[in-house]
């Protein structure tokens, strides 16, 4: 797969050093990996979740819709030390990274559903 915005993964390392090697892991993992869906991406990273937000307009853009969601998959790292939030498109082998965060603020982002 490929792998967008990997700057994250090395701006939370430098910050996180403990986290590092559990985030290399990942990116080798995800970049020699070919998944289909997240049933196959669960056969790598049997703890991968789905978590569905909705999506919330910019200024002076339309209201969405109500069924307008983005669907994340969460990455539990170096053993529960951070979480890696993405979202992947199987059809073109493509993971975006949108952030890397601590579980205190992956609590935080979580809530703001």
């Amino acid at each position: 797969m490929n792998i967008f915005s990997q700057h994250k993964l090395r701006d939370f390392a430098q910050r996180h050093p403990n986290c590092k090697s559990g985030l290399a892991r990942w990116r080798n993992l995800i970049s020699a990996g070919s998944f289909g869906s997240l049933n196959e991406l669960r056969e790598t990273f049997p703890h991968a979740d789905l978590v569905k937000k909705p999506v919330v307009p910019q200024p002076g853009q339309r209201r969405p819709r109500l069924k307008d969601e983005i669907r994340f998959t969460i990455f539990n790292i170096g053993g529960n030390k951070a979480r890696l939030i993405t979202t992947i498109r199987y059809d073109s082998q493509v993971v975006t990274i949108h952030e890397v965060l601590t579980h205190a603020e992956y609590d935080a982002w979580a809530k703001t559903r």
